[in-house]
């Protein structure tokens, strides 16, 4: 049976996976890569970065399975969302860094932009419910008032698994799941909405062209060919943006399927056939990689990434350690519920569109003479599934009765933050043996179908195979929903104090 290639571009570094036909894992590998933060709210990545990482993990993955390429039906991809990388006429790269999702510095050309445009109207067109200057065309808008010389150049704009696409097959497209990343889709028309993009005075045409997320767009080239080791031809899929991947891989192909991603970020998203809008909690909408289909999702910016700054930053005698998370869940496995009176809140990259304030910035509460650090680890364990929890309720009507919730992604793999989080929700949450691969099955799914391995996506549940369920501790579904009332409640002060300058 054909094997598979799928990649993950995550904020952190590139997960790929080797996938047999049956859609299981045969080998893994991971490349990270950095994140620069030169100015406030600039958050910017390399794209040369992603593909040396790509490179790197490709034939990671062929040298561990001893895998002959000639084995392989195909590659996909998921990427991180809402990034602009400028390609001018000769598919030249024009800036060595560019703005990733979390970027928010265009938040003035997102006001102008409101003030000829309804922003209730934009809202319910595109779905595009984070911070406004998180997506595209406005930092597309700002490119052009900043970096005009720049600007000008540009022939054609990529997210990020489509520059891959690019470096893999010379084409440059996209698809649905990730053009709704773009501040200019109409999620009901299912393509680009043109009074949008003339309000936004940004040419039409160096936005990339729509094709299906399963969709064969080209080969691999020659020169790609002898950097990833991949064969010269194999077909190439269009991918989609990672939360329609996760949301694949995750079974979410059903009304009312939902899930947990706990990595970098986290969030919620739920699968449905109609967008879940609300325009006073904002819950993002992506289109799904299957056509019909909405993944409607609620956000923080920083959940295992305030876990790692706590490693780096309060544990630095373990950061070096293999090890470390272990240690560190076990500290705060010793710490009572509530975390002895301190309290976490984990906007360390500014709040998301459901959170008090775009410019919150995080914050330890209830701190004394006593505090340890086990304290102040567990306290962000619990900050980040209160955060996220009070994030939830907008999309609860569309989440169905289901008492169980499935959690992917990196954070996963602990059994204590599984435990806060089935505690604070008051769900049961259910740990597969996909658990930070969700998106790459997602992605591998997509080749398996567009190179007929596959009929449809129904054998994605087939896939996953439960490890573990973990059930709401009576004793701390109390203690969290009265700790809940007085995080909501600071957190919304917390959000009326101005940043520092």
């Amino acid at each position: 049976m054909m094997n598979i290639i799928a990649c993950d571009l995550g904020t952190g570094g590139v997960k790929a996976s080797l996938v047999s036909g049956d859609g299981l894992a045969i080998a893994r590998s991971f490349v990270p890569y950095d994140t620069f933060y030169k100015h406030s709210k600039w958050h910017e990545q390399r794209p040369p970065d992603w593909w040396q990482g790509v490179c790197m993990s490709v034939r990671n993955l062929l040298e561990q399975a001893r895998c002959t390429s000639a084995g392989i039906a195909g590659v996909a991809l998921s990427g991180h969302s809402l990034v602009t990388v400028p390609l001018d006429k000769e598919g030249k790269t024009l800036a060595e860094y560019v703005p990733i999702w979390s970027d928010t510095r265009a938040t003035a050309e997102a006001d102008g932009f409101f003030r000829d445009i309804d922003y209730e109207d934009w809202y319910t067109t595109t779905g595009n419910g984070d911070p406004p200057a998180c997506y595209s065309i406005f930092k597309l808008m700002w490119m052009k008032k900043h970096q005009s010389e720049l600007f000008n150049s540009i022939d054609t704009v990529l997210g990020s698994k489509d520059y891959i696409n690019y470096r893999l097959t010379g084409v440059k497209c996209t698809d649905p799941s990730y053009a709704s990343g773009s501040g200019a889709f109409n999620l009901k028309k299912w393509d680009y909405e043109d009074r949008f993009i003339r309000a936004a005075r940004i040419p039409r045409n160096i936005f990339p062209p729509l094709r299906p997320s399963d969709a064969i767009i080209g080969r691999v080239t020659p020169e790609a060919s002898a950097l990833t080791g991949l064969p010269q031809g194999l077909p190439v899929i269009c991918g989609a943006v990672d939360n329609a991947c996760m949301a694949l891989g995750a079974t979410g192909t059903e009304q009312g399927r939902a899930y947990i991603s706990l990595g970098s970020s986290a969030w919620i998203a739920v699968t449905s056939s109609a967008p879940a809008l609300d325009v006073r909690t904002r819950p993002f909408v992506f289109a799904h990689a299957v056509r019909g289909l909405y993944t409607s999702g609620v956000s923080i910016f920083s959940a295992g990434s305030s876990l790692r700054w706590a490693r780096d930053q309060l544990c630095r005698d373990l950061a070096r350690d293999e090890d470390a998370y272990d240690l560190i869940n076990e500290m705060a496995a010793g710490v009572p519920v509530g975390s002895r009176g301190v309290l976490f809140n984990p906007t360390l990259a500014g709040g998301s569109a459901q959170e008090a304030h775009p410019d919150t910035r995080g914050s330890f509460a209830g701190l004394s003479l006593s505090t340890t650090r086990e304290d102040m680890v567990r306290a962000v364990m619990e900050g980040v599934a209160l955060a996220l929890c009070e994030t939830f309720e907008s999309l609860k009507p569309c989440a169905g009765a289901e008492r169980l919730m499935l959690m992917c992604g990196g954070g996963s793999k602990s059994p204590l933050w599984r435990t806060i989080f089935a505690s604070v929700f008051g769900m049961s949450i259910l740990k597969t043996n996909i658990d930070q691969d969700a998106a790459t099955l997602g992605a591998a799914s997509l080749v398996a179908n567009a190179c007929g391995l596959w009929p449809g996506y129904g054998r994605i549940g087939e896939v996953h195979i439960t490890e573990s369920i973990t059930e709401p501790l009576p004793h701390y579904v109390s203690q969290y929903a009265a700790l809940r009332v007085i995080y909501r409640e600071w957190s919304d002060r917390l959000a009326l104090i101005p940043p520092p300058a």
